[in-house]
């Protein structure tokens, strides 16, 4: 049994869990970049509050 199902009863749900078994994902780079703007603007604006 892994640690995560003994402490709370169920199995972990990552995103690994997500997808069924065959079915791939394929993250490009203009993903990454929107996500890394997004991220970065949310960054700048918790600095000002």
């Amino acid at each position: 049994m892994a640690s995560f199902e003994a402490l709370y009863g169920r199995r972990c749900r990552t995103p690994l869990y997500w997808y069924q078994d065959g079915e791939s994902v394929v993250v490009g780079p203009k993903l990454i970049l929107q996500t890394t703007d997004k991220v970065k603007m949310i960054q700048e604006r918790m600095k000002t509050t």
